[in-house]
């Protein structure tokens, strides 16, 4: 099973409800994933199969060996729907 990682600036209140996001968005593709939340600290030494989060602190993991998904709009369940689909 793959881990997604949602990561924010803090790990509280913003990751939190995009991981429920998240977690709509994989029931409604019927797709399984572990899904957890992080702040952006932790999350560098987080080990997962997608790192997910909003543009403008995503590109601070990007190290060439992560799968980054990057979100315009962290409360839109169709994009983060049509970016994880084809990581799934």
């Amino acid at each position: 099973m793959k881990k997604i990682l949602v990561v924010c600036g803090n790990g509280l209140g913003s990751s939190f409800i995009m991981e429920m996001n998240v977690k709509k968005a994989l029931t409604e593709l019927g797709k399984e994933a572990e899904v957890s939340h992080t702040d952006l600290a932790s999350a560098k030494t987080e080990t997962a199969d997608i790192f997910l989060g909003a543009e403008d602190i995503m590109g601070n993991l990007e190290d060439g060996s992560r799968t980054i998904v990057t979100l315009q709009n962290v409360m839109n369940v169709p994009e983060i729907k049509e970016k994880l689909s084809p990581l799934l």
